[in-house]
């Protein structure tokens, strides 16, 4: 297979010339189409006819432009076209080589025969743009890897490197010592450096079988996914924060950085991982859906759109356009994006393609959204399952000893108990005070109080000051009498916030006619309660009560007994001190429509905790059943009491559980959500002003092996267009997808890729370096299941990957001939990444936090100030400061002094090679930033406690855990005096300066 060939006119024709056939003035398709794709297509077409004349039909062409004809069959010399051409005329800055114009005048002289009707621009790959031919868009062929019987070889990778070496003439270097394999190993794998143990392990046995331990080992740490998880986000360009003027931060947007983690820490299959972010909700939905669909929001998001039509046409269309270049970048190699405005101008992408491609993901939308957890939800079934078996068992003692104080009490041997305490309680006969506490209530409009009751009569509503105490389990009640069982929607009593958005109420009819219900915000905690309709309270009054438990249980009650059955369709609704208040009369703020009610309320009562069904009959008037639970307590026997108390003891435990995993199982993410696919058309330009034809959702026909249409129509549903897309870009036959993948691994391992653009194998790309290596790679890659672990253990299996980095003594001219390194015959040093220089310090001083997951420790200021969020860097301290880095919360345009200095690229746009500068400015970092110094204080103390008082041995072992070796003995020498003179801080100050701590070899 060959890479980045370019087939012009001129190399057509020198093959035909060398094989000893003359070139016919008719073969148009071969020869002279070429040509004029190359030279000419670019200002005449049919987009772009500059001067009237378009050269990519027949007739246009031989109509010519607006200087007349331009060709004229069978006399070139009266050919306007060949004139110009002949005349070094056209193409104006880069006249046409002797060869081309020699086949253009045979082809006109011979009559001018044409070939297809229309040229296709996009046919050939030419010395200025690829065509349909172009290397990386051909399908995967079987490749062999040469043969050999070199001892150097260990896989097929050294294989092939090895001959394009030895046609070269270079020989690989010789292996790595074992502390810089060893070390280059953990760097790589997991992004932190080995321990002075493991060192000395595989120095004493660098035997193949130590070699496959420690790669097993590295491969099942939950920091292998830290760290390639690390190179993900990159390229996916994931920030939290919108970017742009506004540059909201983006709290719950961190649960896509933790899936890409644990999936890439799963090996989970590359095709399944990729599907996963682009139709996660479809596959599995919940929490881990909406996780992984994260990645269509990783990016910038313009929050502030301008007023008029156009404005906010143009803000879509950039926002479609940035999302696009990120899927093509990241999965094709294709820069999809620039054919927004016309066709590319240097891969075989049309403008039509842009906006088929566009047309699947015309329901991207930004924002969060509450999901559920299988997981938790899960766990939630088992312990809520555990509860109601310890809850049954209590109440199996606590059922006995009630019926025993029941009989008792009807022998008159117990005195009745009083009904429960309420938190606030208003009986309207003696006016609007709370006869509790000072929850007074306010009547609003025509509300009054009148024969024992507050009146309201559908316009009017009374409610109370604000709660001053947090609620979350709680008891509405209310005794109330309608005026007619017709009226549907009026609350009788809500807890609501302040301007009625959240809310949990007892309403009539809303859903249901003539029956009871539980009224919230949006419907989220209400379904039937399949009670039976009212008929009784116009005639009289009927007593209420809403129990809403801790585990988001809602028990409705009618005149002390239980009203259908109890609902559990959300968790538990919360209110904060000084953000609720009770309405009475009303569903909920702002009054009108159906909310209000007609009746009267005679007393009504809140608790501030769920009532048992004992306590809402005996508040309910019915206190003969009700005991209290002190008094079963003190009636059971000594040893059915400590049973009692480890059961209350569990209940305790197994409900704070249950609470935690409501709370997890719901969990706010920022993530897609997705709208209403859009009918797209063709903007001429990328005017939104100018629309053209309205296109089919579909693909890039340049790609071989996969079709293009997607089968859809125009308006066909988002999650269709979405789900093609992913089935497309996934195909096994798809051979952009995993020519990509392996390109860009290779590149984290060796510092360049096979093609050193790894976001790009187009023709503005680099030139591939090993074109049948990566033919290979990408087949194995698909043969072995996709997983990127079996790819780490092929890779650094080889010997190429084992080779010595240091330039050796060699006579083969390597430095010289190739002082890039794209042969591979030594491995290229490289500097350690900013998050992987810091994480390193965090690990060798000892103070490194392994906890995984969740928000983001944050190390800048985050000010608002007049629409607009800033981040500064700070110098943050506390214990979760001391987690990797990349657990940190990640907002554009905000980062440390340290990670900025060493290239830590902005997430505001996509970064599949990071920059590797070399500044004064790093040095100061390292010496003075206020990080480096409390490590190098922290190391200081790790020294001490582990190498004990004696100085050459605190010496040696600071050397050892920076850079996995002893000091030389000059360097002893001077490492001791620095210790006497400055302390032993200072040495490991100095540590962290030292070459060999930022640089892998």
């Amino acid at each position: 297979m060959t890479c980045c060939r370019q087939w012009t006119g001129f190399t057509v024709v020198l093959l035909i010339l060398a094989a000893g056939v003359p070139a016919r003035g008719n073969d148009f398709d071969s020869l002279v189409a070429p040509i004029l794709t190359a030279n000419c297509l670019e200002c005449h077409s049919d987009a772009v006819a500059e001067g009237g004349l378009n050269l990519q039909q027949q007739q246009s062409t031989l109509q010519g432009g607006d200087s007349g004809p331009a060709i004229v069959p069978g006399n070139a010399a009266n050919s306007f076209l060949w004139q110009r051409i002949r005349d070094n005329e056209m193409p104006p800055e880069h006249p046409l080589s002797d060869h081309d114009r020699a086949v253009l005048q045979k082809w006109i002289q011979s009559g001018a025969t044409w070939g297809r009707e229309r040229i296709d621009p996009f046919a050939f790959t030419t010395d200025k743009r690829a065509g349909y031919d172009w290397w990386a868009l051909q399908p995967l062929a079987p490749v062999t890897p040469p043969t050999t019987d070199s001892a150097w070889v260990r896989n097929e990778i050294d294989q092939f490197i090895l001959e394009s070496l030895s046609t070269a003439g270079l020989k690989p270097s010789p292996p790595a010592d074992p502390r810089s394999l060893v070390r280059r190993l953990y760097f790589d794998l997991i992004g932190l450096p080995p321990s002075p143990e493991v060192v000395d392990a595989f120095v004493a046995d660098p035997s193949d079988a130590a070699w496959d331990r420690l790669v097993n080992e590295l491969l099942a740490s939950h920091h292998y996914g830290e760290r390639w998880g690390r190179h993900w986000l990159d390229v996916v360009r994931f920030g939290e924060s919108d970017g742009f003027e506004r540059n909201n931060p983006r709290r719950n947007a961190w649960p896509y950085r933790d899936w890409v983690i644990r999936s890439i820490n799963r090996d989970m299959p590359y095709d399944e991982f990729v599907r996963h972010q682009l139709i996660g909700d479809q596959l599995v939905g919940g929490i881990d859906g909406a996780a992984a669909t994260g990645f269509w929001v990783a990016g910038v998001h313009n929050t502030v759109v301008g007023s008029s039509r156009r404005m906010r046409l143009l803000a879509r269309q950039d926002e479609l356009e940035e999302v696009l270049g990120t899927v093509g970048q990241t999965f094709l190699g294709l820069t999809v994006n620039c054919a927004r405005c016309h066709d590319h101008k240097f891969d075989p992408i049309s403008q039509k393609e842009y906006y088929q491609f566009s047309s699947a993901i015309s329901g991207l939308g930004f924002g969060e959204r509450k999901e559920r957890s299988a997981d938790a939800e899960q766990q939630l079934r088992a312990v809520q399952a555990r509860l109601q078996a310890e809850v049954e068992r209590r109440q199996g003692i606590d059922r006995v000893a009630r019926q025993e104080i029941i009989a008792a009490r009807r022998q008159g041997d117990v005195p009745r108990p009083d009904p429960p305490p309420a938190y606030a309680r208003w009986e309207f006969e003696d006016g609007f005070n709370d006869k509790v506490g000072n929850l007074h209530v306010t009547p609003h409009k025509n509300a009054k109080l009148l024969d024992g009751a507050l009146v309201v009569d559908g316009e009017s509503f009374a409610s109370t000051a604000r709660l001053p105490i947090d609620i979350s389990s709680k008891t509405l009640e209310a005794w109330v009498q309608l005026d007619n069982l017709k009226q549907q929607g009026g609350g009788v009593i809500s807890l609501e916030t302040p301007d009625g958005a959240v809310f949990d109420a007892i309403v009539f009819a809303e859903q249901e006619r003539q029956r009871w219900m539980a009224g919230s915000n949006g419907f989220s905690r209400t379904e039937s309660f399949q009670g039976p309709q009212e008929t009784e309270v116009k005639d009289r009054p009927v007593h209420l009560a809403m129990v809403c438990d801790s585990d988001g249980t809602i028990t409705c009650y009618r005149n002390g007994l239980a009203y259908g059955r109890s609902i559990q369709k959300a968790a538990l609704q919360k209110y904060a001190a000084g953000n609720s208040e009770i309405v009475f009369g009303l569903r909920h703020r702002t009054p009108g429509g159906n909310r209000l009610l007609k009746g009267k309320i005679y007393k009504a009562a809140l608790y501030d905790r769920a009532l048992s069904a004992e306590e809402v009959a005996a508040s309910a008037g019915n206190t003969l059943e009700y005991v209290t639970e002190e008094q079963i307590v003190t009636w059971i026997s000594d040893q059915q009491r400590a049973q009692r108390k480890t059961m209350t003891e569990k209940i305790a435990r197994l409900t704070k559980s249950r609470d935690q995993l409501q709370t997890s199982a719901r969990q706010k993410i920022y993530t897609l959500k997705a709208g209403k696919g859009a009918t797209t058309q063709v903007l001429l330009r990328g005017d939104p002003d100018t629309p053209a034809d309205i296109v089919l959702p579909g693909g890039v026909a340049a790609v071989k092996g996969v079709n293009a249409d997607f089968g859809l129509a125009a308006d066909a549903p988002e999650s269709q267009r979405r789900q093609r897309l992913a089935d497309w870009i996934t195909n096994d036959a798809n051979p952009l997808f995993t020519r990509v993948i392996v390109n860009r691994l290779w590149h984290y391992h060796f510092g360049t890729g096979l093609v050193d653009t790894p976001s790009d194998l187009g023709f503005n790309g680099g030139r591939c370096s090993h074109p049948e290596l990566l033919n290979w790679l990408a087949l194995q890659f698909r043969q072995e299941g996709l997983t990127w672990k079996n790819f780490h253990r092929l890779i650094v299996d080889s010997a190429t990957y084992r080779q010595a980095a240091a330039h050796v003594a060699e006579t083969s001219g390597g430095a010289k001939q190739d002082a890039d390194n794209r042969l591979l015959w030594r491995m290229t040093p490289r500097r350690l990444e900013a998050e992987s220089i810091r994480d390193a310090m965090l690990h060798v001083s000892g103070r490194l936090d392994r906890s995984v997951g969740g928000p983001g420790f944050i190390d800048v200021s985050i000010v608002a100030n007049n629409g607009t969020t800033y981040y500064s860097p700070i110098d943050a301290e506390g214990a979760d400061i001391f987690r990797r880095t990349v657990y940190r919360f990640n907002p554009r345009g905000g980062r440390s002094a340290l990670l900025d200095t060493f290239d830590c690229p902005d997430p505001a746009s996509t970064a599949p090679r990071r920059a590797v500068t070399t500044t004064p400015l790093q040095a100061l970092s390292l010496l003075n930033n206020a990080f480096v110094l409390r490590m190098a204080d922290a190391f200081a103390e790790r020294v001490r406690r582990e190498a004990g008082r004696g100085l050459e041995m605190q010496v040696d072992h600071a050397w050892r855990l920076a850079v996995a070796r002893s000091p030389t003995s000059e360097e002893a020498d001077l490492s001791r005096e620095l210790v006497q003179n400055h302390g032993l801080s200072a040495l490991c100050r100095g540590l962290f300066n030292t070459t060999e701590f930022v640089l892998i070899d």
